[in-house]
């Protein structure tokens, strides 16, 4: 018998639900009536720049998330770090939210701990710092100093988040109810895997000891890595709602002006990010998904000259002296979001990495027909074609070049390869969301310390590896190939000749279908005369419906017509 779920028994602030529902209701209307309706050829000319539209939803959302703070807050981060492919415009609207979370009081974090520990503050840790460390969507951060004497930090949940996490799951969740109905959207993204997904993953952030686990677990990934750092836990004094480590809070990843105090190389922290999430992805298969600013830390190491000096460490605040190259390690915190790639994607990602490494689009696509990612009706033709612009057009481009070109190169690529993007040929894989959310964001991050950074440089050595590897490991079924592959010659001859008797008896039958093209073309012109089709009939009902309307006692019937006429047209826009 199924046990009840306890999360069953949290209730949800209505008020609060109906609230961030409305935004989305709002959101998705907007984007239904100018994106989607006025997105039609005859109505095209009635539509607004998306810009400022999408400007101003998104100054909404941040002032609603700053507001009301819980998962809002979590969305509203993603999407501020997105410089890469969102407007500058749209990304500087959401950017406050990286520090616009408001403060609990100390009082009601002590009461916290209290009530996870069962008993006083004092008990617990021999000091508690009032004044918060930092201060998250979920979560509180204070230093602290343990009964041993440690200096550390606590990471409390924020009280009566629970609450406010359940109610904004229930009123994103309904969002993507209403997305499933979109026919494009559902073709392409499981919706209720990305909603059970999604939920799973926020709740797993309420549960410090999970993260607990998973910081070891990364902590043993890369025990061999000596620029990797991550926070000891300090489990006897760890409970459900408090999370007690060591206290890792250096050079922020984002404070440029003091990582250039310290004589720290830019370009080196932004090779060595790319290093240690590629090692996530393609090797661990285990990935800290959420590396937003205030997660990663550097933490400078003394020079030989500072050690022989007596200079052993610098502790977390003390400033450090500047020193041209000076080595330092990156500090990851806040394991609360991270993923385990499935089995099943593993190998297809591999592929991934060693059809861009070798500028190999026939690979890529194979790669993405491996891990499921593409519709059946996809043309792998066309999409091998547009990786191969794409690889003669951007290959060697620098991040902090993208956008200087993005316009032109864009304007370029859609017109060449207008028959792809139309068909958007690609569903997401659910599994991969959050990855790729995290690869998004390390993206605009790279941009931020090196302008220079070359992604695809970074990646050869990765895929040159690979290679290797999957030679080494498949040689034996390579050789069984070749063998299958000389017998099929020896018999060659005489399928020939087989082959040759058939046609001249008469035997042989052709099957033709169309190309892709063709058949492109084809739904496109049966979509044109369906379209033709409803506006014939709705200039009739509305004719009908006009002089009805006109005649004594035809009101009633010609309102009806008229309606039906407005029905009619909304069918013949959605066609």
């Amino acid at each position: 018998m199924a046990q009840p779920n306890p999360r069953d028994k949290i209730p949800i602030d209505l008020r609060r639900y109906r609230r961030v529902r409305r935004f989305f209701t709002k959101a998705i209307l907007h984007g239904i009536w100018w994106d989607v309706v006025l997105n039609r050829p005859l109505l095209r000319g009635f539509r607004t720049p998306a810009t400022p539209r999408w400007q101003a939803i998104a100054g909404e959302y941040r002032a609603l998330a700053a507001e009301m703070g819980g998962v809002l807050i979590k969305l509203g981060q993603f999407l501020s770090i997105r410089v890469d492919i969102l407007p500058r415009e749209v990304t500087r609207e959401l950017a406050g939210l990286q520090d616009e979370v408001p403060a609990v009081l100390a009082q009601s974090i002590i009461d916290q701990v209290e009530a996870d520990f069962g008993r006083p503050i004092g008990w617990i840790f021999k000091r508690f710092d009032p004044k918060p460390l930092g201060s998250a969507s979920l979560a509180q951060v204070h230093r602290v100093q343990l009964l041993s004497g440690e200096n550390a930090v606590v990471k409390v949940l924020r009280p009566g988040i629970d609450v406010l996490v359940e109610t904004d799951l229930a009123a994103i969740g309904k969002a993507l109810d209403w997305l499933r109905l979109y026919s494009k959207v559902r073709e392409r993204v499981d919706m209720d895997w990305l909603a059970r997904e999604f939920t799973e993953v926020t709740r797993k952030e309420l549960d410090f000891l999970q993260e607990g686990k998973s910081i070891e677990r990364f902590a043993e990934d890369f025990k061999d890595d000596l620029q990797v750092a991550l926070p000891k836990v300090h489990w006897n004094c760890c409970g459900r709602r408090t999370l007690t480590l060591a206290d890792m809070s250096f050079i922020k990843i984002a404070d440029l002006s003091a990582i250039d105090a310290a004589g720290i190389d830019r370009a080196e922290v932004a090779k060595t990010l790319h290093r240690i999430y590629m090692r996530q992805v393609f090797e661990t298969y285990f990935v800290h998904v959420d590396p937003h600013p205030g997660n990663l830390f550097l933490r400078p190491l003394p020079t030989s000259e500072e050690k022989e000096a007596g200079v052993t460490e610098f502790l977390p605040g003390e400033p450090v002296p500047f020193f041209p190259g000076r080595g330092f390690q990156l500090v990851l915190i806040d394991f609360g979001m991270a993923v385990e790639i499935p089995e099943r994607l593993r190998t297809a990602l591999r592929e991934y990495a060693i059809g861009v490494g070798t500028r190999d689009a026939h690979r890529i696509v194979g790669s993405m027909v491996k891990a499921g990612a593409l519709l059946k009706s996809a043309d792998l033709r066309r999409l091998e074609e547009a990786h191969e612009a794409i690889f003669e057009r951007l290959w060697g481009i620098r991040v902090g070049s993208f956008k200087d070109m993005a316009f032109d190169e864009m304007r370029h690529f859609s017109s060449e390869y207008r028959d792809v993007i139309l068909d958007a040929p690609f569903q997401f894989q659910a599994d991969m969301l959050f990855v790729v959310r995290a690869v998004g964001i390390l993206s605009g991050m790279a941009a931020h310390l090196d302008p220079d950074f070359d992604p695809w440089e970074m990646t050869i050595p990765f895929a040159e590896r690979f290679a290797k590897e999957n030679l080494r490991d498949e040689w034996p079924g390579l050789v069984q190939e070749i063998a299958t592959l000389l017998v099929l010659f020896r018999n060659l001859p005489d399928r020939m000749d087989r082959l040759l008797k058939q046609v001249e008896g008469g035997r042989t039958a052709i099957q033709t279908g169309f190309t892709p093209d063709a058949k492109r073309s084809i739904d496109q012109l049966e979509g044109a005369v369906r379209r033709l089709s409803w506006m014939v009939l709705t200039a009739g009902l509305l004719i009908g419906g006009a002089y009805l309307h006109g005649n004594k006692g035809g009101g009633f019937f010609g309102w009806l017509l008229i309606f039906l006429a407005l029905l009619s047209f909304v069918r013949a826009i959605l066609t």
